[in-house]
């Protein structure tokens, strides 16, 4: 009687254990399945990416604005994100977002070391050679304070430890006037970050100023065989207006130029600084990405 009971059941039950079976393997393979589209589709690649950071001006203080007649023509041109904000105000806190994927601090007059993963030791760790060239940096290595119309806090390389105790490293930060040179000898590095001074990037001079400069230095770049191989150039404002604190520092200008980019493309994702941290790493192959940048918005809808 027992034994009659027992196959009863296991009867009963066979047909609907290996349905739970199935659904389990279905579930499983589905989730597989998710986690694998999920993953972030393949970037264009480069081998000269350059980031150029303007100062404290709202999106509708740029686009639009004649007094700013180059980049406007760079932004009907090439592509601009129409929804890109800053991170936080003040300054300093983007600048480290750009490079860290945090925030650091919050404070323009920091004066700590910054330990965090940053974007010097994964282009370090990758092979990929760095330059930030500092307009009115008073000279090659320069790792102290404020000699206006240059700011530290606008150079956000001059805290990293990767940098400041590694002689090799701290040579890198050099003045903007090297930028010519080494574009004339051939001799970007992967990536440079270029920092204009105060009077040249919208935060104590005109806009007309800023884009006058951005004709002078970013056209050269643009045009050369160098950049027209393989160069992505990216010019963002660190942060809007200080009354504007949408998505915590303000609907900015960020454009985005390359010959592999799409033209006349205008992007209304939402991104932030710790996408673009993504897409300069990404475009030069790296996958390994400092802080909020490893979950950040991918900037992939600007290419072909």
């Amino acid at each position: 009687m027992s034994f009659k009971t027992e196959t009863h059941i296991e009867k009963v039950l066979r047909p609907w254990l290996t349905l739970v079976l199935a659904a389990a393997i279905a579930t499983i393979s589905g989730c597989s399945a998710a986690r694998q589209a999920a993953a972030p589709p393949p970037v264009q690649q480069f081998g000269h990416v350059i980031l150029v950071v303007e100062e404290n001006h709202s999106y509708p203080d740029v686009i639009g604005n004649s007094a700013m007649p180059y980049l406007n023509s760079l932004a009907s041109t090439y592509g601009l994100a129409t929804q890109y904000y800053a991170n936080v105000h003040p300054s300093i806190s983007n600048y480290f977002m750009l490079t860290t994927g945090q925030f650091i601090s919050l404070d323009n007059a920091y004066g700590g070391t910054v330990n965090a993963d940053n974007i010097v030791r994964e282009l370090t760790a990758a092979g990929k050679t760095w330059k930030c060239y500092a307009e009115s940096l008073p000279q090659p290595g320069y790792l102290g304070g404020d000699a206006y119309p240059y700011l530290k806090h606008h150079n956000p390389f001059a805290y990293f430890s990767d940098v400041t105790q590694q002689p090799a490293q701290t040579a890198n930060l050099v003045p903007f006037t090297q930028f010519a040179a080494d574009l004339k000898a051939g001799q970007l590095p992967n990536f440079s970050f270029v920092v204009p001074n105060v009077l040249d990037d919208g935060h104590d001079g005109s806009l007309s100023s800023a884009d006058t400069w951005l004709q002078q230095n970013v056209g050269p770049v643009i045009s050369s065989s160098v950049f027209q191989n393989d160069g992505l150039l990216i010019i963002t404002f660190d942060e809007g207006d200080l009354g504007d604190v949408e998505h915590g520092g303000g609907h900015v200008a960020t454009v985005v130029v390359s010959p592999k980019a799409k033209k006349n493309d205008k992007s209304n994702a939402l991104h932030q600084h710790q996408s673009t941290l993504r897409l300069i790493l990404r475009s030069l192959g790296i996958s390994q990405l400092p802080g909020a940048a490893a979950t950040a918005s991918d900037m992939n809808e600007f290419f072909q």
